[in-house]
């Protein structure tokens, strides 16, 4: 007789931990459980519950509560997903003052990641944004929070990845925007020095920067990529009606072989990307999805790192680490054989928001995509220790392979963030696959 298979669950990275979730509709009656779990595309093990544990999915618990067309003021449940509140609100002149790379998430899990955007330098993370957090905390209340209400309990919840209790509701206020388009300048660039430079006279002149970088590349060419540029286009500069909706393109839901990223692959890819942008700025007015949520646009990309899945490594590299601090890891990178990656990204980053587990700080983000191999544990421990030794730190929300020691060496605010986690929770019953693995949270 066969043995029936356990449930699991799995993270946007395909990383898998036995263990089950449960859908509800109102969220303050939701069964007891250590974890609160909306859409799943947190990469690595943050939104898994520890091993057969259960997870309350939020989805259905999206209704918008409140939402105020002349000032943008919103409240809605935290399970409503930001695909559908875009959906609401930019055809009527507002968007989310703050967003990830993806419209795949809910706004609890917005809040738990502090999730930054292309705009950070301008703007911050989305903590700097929210008026008021309605949270179930360990005794079973329901407690209003906010910057200026139970204060330690909003600053470690915001960043705090589901670990201070079940986040109910959310109220933020959006951001008014002249039109659903975005105008954007692109430049290719030949080697780091020359896109450090241009991103960060960019971030001078502009609310959104973002560049790509071809993290193949070594020699005089380390660091060649593509700096993009945007801000909201005006009504004069946008055409007269709405972006259509987002195109999808179908991935099928069938593994690629753990062969077909290799350097002959992704280096032929990333050549084309580099080579296919005309050797002069370029300027176009393009709609907002494009702009912000480009892999959005494939179903199950995840699926082309094959059967192990991918992790992405995401660090934050402070201004006190000089202006050579980029090119110094990607020479690390390079020199460890470099990245079968087709995603390596880099932001400017401003001050360090209100989360006490907030990732960004004033510096620079670099994000890579690296599918899982036998010698993945050996290259995050290798670019943790460089970015313990530059001042920087990793994002929880993308990690999967970081040492419990080297988070501690990274993060002098985890000692606070756990005293007052301890004060609202003293037996940690909110925890996490991460938590367990990162933090010691009893399994």
């Amino acid at each position: 007789m066969m043995k029936k298979a356990e449930p699991t669950l799995h993270g946007w990275g395909r990383v898998k931990a036995p263990g089950r979730e449960v859908r509800v509709d109102d969220l303050s009656r939701a069964p007891d459980a250590p974890l609160s779990r909306g859409l799943g595309r947190s990469y690595g093990d943050s939104s898994l519950p520890p091993p057969n544990g259960t997870a309350i999915n939020t989805v259905r618990a999206d209704r918008l509560l409140k939402f105020d067309e002349i000032t943008g003021a919103l409240r809605a449940e935290a399970g409503l997903a930001l695909h559908e509140l875009n959906r609401i609100t930019l055809p009527r002149g507002w968007f989310t003052p703050v967003t990830p790379g993806t419209h795949f998430v809910t706004l609890g899990g917005m809040v738990a990641a502090d999730v930054h955007g292309k705009n950070h330098h301008v703007a911050g993370t989305i903590g700097a944004h929210l008026s008021r957090l309605l949270v179930k905390v360990a005794d079973g209340r329901r407690v209003e929070c906010g910057p200026d209400l139970e204060r330690d309990l909003f600053r470690a919840t915001v960043g705090g990845m589901g670990l201070t209790g079940h986040i109910l509701e959310v109220e933020l206020s959006l951001t008014r925007v002249p039109s659903p388009w975005v105008l954007q300048e692109t430049e290719r660039v030949p080697d780091i020095d020359v896109f450090m430079s241009k991103l960060k006279d960019a971030a001078a002149r502009w609310p959104m920067t973002v560049g790509w970088i071809d993290c193949l590349s070594s020699g005089k060419n380390l660091g060649r990529g593509i700096v993009f540029r945007g801000r909201w286009a005006e009504p004069h500069e946008a055409p007269p009606y709405l972006p259509p909706p987002p195109m999808r393109v179908p991935w099928p839901k069938l593994e690629a072989p753990s062969w077909a990223l290799n350097r002959l692959t992704v280096g032929a890819f990333n050549a084309g990307i580099f080579y296919s942008h005309p050797n002069r700025v370029k300027t176009q007015v393009v709609d907002t999805y494009r702009w912000i949520y480009p892999l959005d646009a494939i179903t199950n990309w995840n699926m082309m790192y094959g059967p192990r899945g991918f992790t992405q490594y995401q660090c934050v590299l402070p201004d006190e680490a000089g202006p050579q601090a980029a090119r110094r890891f990607l020479e690390l990178l390079t020199s460890r054989g470099g990245a079968m990656s087709f995603l390596c990204i880099i932001k400017d980053c401003g001050p360090e928001g209100v989360g006490l587990l907030s990732f960004p700080k004033k510096g620079i983000s670099i994000a890579l995509d690296l599918p899982v191999r036998d010698d993945t544990q050996a290259l995050v421990d290798a670019l943790n220790e460089h970015v313990i030794k530059e001042g920087g730190r990793v994002y929880l929300a993308k990690d999967r392979f970081t040492r419990p020691e080297h988070y501690r060496a990274m993060e002098p605010r985890l000692d606070a963030f756990m005293r007052i986690r301890k004060q609202w929770d003293p037996s940690l019953k909110f925890r996490s696959a991460q938590s367990i693995r990162l933090l010691g949270d009893p399994a």
